[in-house]
């Protein structure tokens, strides 16, 4: 740091001053002023960077002992952390076991389906979920084209819905249930009633594919439109503990078709469920029902494997690979405890259990099961949210197939570019030592 001083401030000499006339003072002063050299610039200060090592640092001489522990505590978290997730890793491996397998069915639908291995339902009932399409065995709904499955929904006869008219099943002998609900549908202009506005398609393997514990895979890319009802599932072969729910049903997979914006869950998620209960009121499904939502995309955008273990201790579901679990139901204790039922109905009949007398705790999931690929259409059992996301029917009314079917511009254009399921491959393995593996 420096100053430089003046020159006329370092000057002793002195001055002189004299007493002269107003006049003629300021006319020496503005000559003087005048005649005098510019003042000389002045600097006032000049700053140098500080070297490293010149700044005295007092804190570093003396440590704080505790210090220490900041390191310490969180390595301490990471190797618990590391610890917990190995064990929670060997517990999920050593709980699956690497089972041996007969194959049962294959197809890469390279040529058409086998009559032996596969039933296209033709039916009207909806599977009991009020569900809006008739499935069909025509080619316009369900056929084999560039090694892809196709179950494509399609709109009903018009002149079916506007005037009366009754779609008799039975009268050819297509109808593949023995329950008339399933078979006969009836227009009624006068009040509101439609046969089902929409035509699809549901094939099964009942008469040629079932398993008892074993593996499923399905490769498949599903649909996207409004209000469509994919679904990959299984049923038992018989009602051996009674009718549904009371014999089990898996759902591999099931979700629906509108886009991501649907507050249930559109095309982004698929969900896994198992249901079993003593009667159709007191189902425990929602026991062991998991979802599981697409990663910035929707199953809608390509083909995915969706995958069933299912053995005599446990049973699980899956996406691509066994790795990618969606639901695990462990078999450890009998359903009828699981389930947590009331002792009666609501009209106070008594509650019985149809499955502990077995003395497996997998029943009702011990008997042969068949899969089913199928596209349903709206419904009214809720899986559709009433009022939700401009919804054109209400469940509880008699109209709802109508209102549906008039709300078809509305709905239908959706369907247009990708509304059927493909699937590209099925393949069904028995687990070694049951049905003659």
């Amino acid at each position: 740091m420096s100053f430089i001083i003046g020159p006329d401030e370092t000057s002793n000499s002195p001055r002189d001053f004299s007493i002269a006339s107003n006049a003629s003072s300021t006319s020496r002063d503005v000559a003087a002023a005048a005649a005098a050299p510019p003042p000389q610039q002045r600097t006032f200060f000049h700053s140098r960077r500080i070297k490293k090592g010149e700044i005295e640092r007092p804190w570093l001489d003396k440590k704080d002992p505790r210090e220490k522990w900041v390191t310490i505590l969180p390595l301490i978290g990471i190797f618990l952390g590391l610890v917990a997730s190995g064990l929670i890793i060997y517990d999920g491996v050593m709980s699956v076991q690497n089972h041996v397998y007969c194959p049962v069915y294959e197809s890469d639908f390279s040529r058409p389906l086998s009559d032996k291995v596969w039933t296209k339902d033709v039916q009207v009932g909806g599977f009991g979920n009020g569900q809006f399409e008739q499935t069909t065995n025509t080619d316009e709904n369900v056929f084999v084209k560039d090694g892809m499955l196709v179950l494509k929904p399609t709109l009903q006869n018009e002149e079916w819905m506007t005037t009366n008219h009754v779609l008799n099943l039975t009268l050819d002998g297509t109808c593949t249930s023995n329950s008339w609900k399933d078979c006969v549908a009836v227009t009624n202009t006068t009040n509101g009633t439609v046969v089902n506005p929409v035509r699809s398609a549901r094939v099964t393997t009942k008469g040629g594919a079932s398993i008892k514990y074993g593996r499923v895979e399905v490769e498949a890319k599903l649909p996207a439109g409004d209000w469509l009802w994919p679904a990959i599932w299984m049923m038992p072969v018989k009602n051996t503990y009674g009718p549904w729910p009371a014999s089990g049903e898996i759902d591999i997979m099931e979700s629906r078709g509108n886009n991501y914006s649907y507050p249930q869950g559109g095309n982004n998620i698929i969900s896994s469920t198992l249901h079993w209960g003593p009667d159709s009121a007191n189902d425990g499904w929602w026991h062991n029902n998991k979802k599981q939502e697409a990663f910035h995309t929707t199953y809608s955008t390509g083909f995915h494997t969706y995958g069933l273990e299912w053995s005599e201790k446990y049973i699980y579901s899956y996406i691509d690979n066994r790795l990618m679990q969606v639901l695990y139901t462990n078999f450890d204790k009998p359903f009828w405890k699981k389930g947590k039922f009331p002792p009666a109905d609501a009209e106070r009949t008594r509650l019985i259990d149809p499955w502990s007398q077995t003395g497996h705790f997998s029943t009702p999931f011990d008997q042969d099961f068949y899969l089913i690929l199928n596209v349903a259409v709206g419904g009214s059992n809720g899986w559709f949210e009433d009022g939700v996301k401009g919804k054109p029917w209400v469940d509880d009314s008699p109209r709802a197939k109508h209102d549906f079917w008039n709300a078809r511009e509305q709905w239908y254009p959706t369907w247009q570019e990708s509304g059927q399921m493909e699937i590209r491959s099925v393949k069904i393995w028995q687990q070694k030592g049951y049905n003659g593996c």
